[in-house]
């Protein structure tokens, strides 16, 4: 994550306790703006030459692929649009601007993967009962294209996929699409060797599995975000012992770690400090700690004075 900016208040209210808050704000989330223009105005292409020749030639798998590059090309549309959206500043209205959306978007597109799972499905299933005889040289040479196209938008989206959930959804979409057509590539050759016409829906089956596996972690990991599930790139328990190693710090209680969006942590907690408050320097520095080495960018931190203050709220606590 890039560098953070810290910025703290502190607020005596007299009543034998003091708050803090510590905020650290991360960069937003790089612009693959260009990556998605070149990737949706390249799949969009491909899908009307590979649906067009794979109905003309007879093969299923095209047709298979053609489907899955649809929902492929709607999907880049969402996380496109879903990336934009987050930059959009905060208002009275959504505190926190629109950076939740690449959530849904994230989720979005793995709905979209199970909706074309099962028109593939359909459409295979009636081809292995009435088989028809593709054309095994149509197969390969618009599979090639299919293999240069997607392997080149998937790597316009390889650096942003360990960072960013939408843009994973992006990249597994295009890599999962490339060895698909490495597949039909595959099956083209057999059938031109063997004349085995059931190879072509057969292959369509594989490329059924490859597309579920790829949506089953997608939706996974989006539903968690949804339900602000602790993010898997943060460890809560080194969080909490970071927290309870400060200088002073007696309790801590109430920590609350919750994806903003695909990209960003925000984080709450209270510090028990019967010995009083540090000032802002110890909470700025708070801020800084969590931002460079615990990837949470938006952290609320309050400092409690009175020890009886620890016996509420435990039962929110993530660890």
């Amino acid at each position: 994550m890039g560098a953070a900016h810290s910025h703290t208040h502190g607020h005596d209210h007299g009543h034998g306790h003091s708050h803090g808050l510590g905020h650290g704000h991360s960069h937003a989330p790089a612009d693959f703006g260009r990556a998605f223009a070149i990737g949706i105005v390249l799949n969009t292409f491909f899908v009307i030459v590979e649906a067009t020749y794979g109905f003309l030639s007879g093969s299923m798998a095209l047709v298979a692929d053609a489907g899955h590059n649809l929902s492929d090309v709607l999907g880049l549309m969402i996380a496109w649009g879903a990336s934009v959206a987050a930059k959009k500043p905060a208002t009275t209205k959504f505190t926190y601007g629109l950076k939740s959306s690449t959530i849904l978007a994230a989720f979005a597109n793995g709905i979209l993967l199970l909706i074309a799972i099962g028109a593939i499905l359909f459409e295979t299933v009636h081809r292995l009962i009435d088989p028809v005889e593709p054309q095994g040289w149509t197969m390969i040479w618009v599979a090639g294209i299919g293999i240069v196209i997607n392997t080149a938008t998937a790597l316009m989206f390889m650096r942003g996929r360990k960072h960013d959930l939408n843009i994973r959804g992006a990249f597994l979409h295009m890599a999962a699409d490339a060895l698909v057509s490495v597949g039909v590539v595959i099956a083209g050759a057999a059938i031109l060797l063997t004349g085995y016409v059931v190879i072509d829906p057969l292959v369509s089956l594989l490329i059924v599995a490859v597309i579920a596996w790829g949506t089953w972690g997608l939706l996974k990991d989006s539903i968690r975000m949804g339900l602000l599930a602790v993010p898997d790139s943060i460890d809560c328990d080194g969080v909490r012992t970071y927290l309870e190693g400060l200088d002073g710090v007696t309790e801590v209680h109430d920590l609350h770690i919750w994806p903003m969006s695909t990209t960003e942590t925000a984080m709450t907690a209270h510090l028990v400090m019967p010995g009083g408050h540090p000032g802002d320097a110890f909470l700025r520095d708070i801020a800084e700690e969590l931002a460079h080495h615990h990837r949470i960018g938006h952290a609320t931190v309050q400092v409690e004075i009175d020890r009886d203050c620890a016996s509420l709220g435990k039962e929110g606590d993530c660890a």
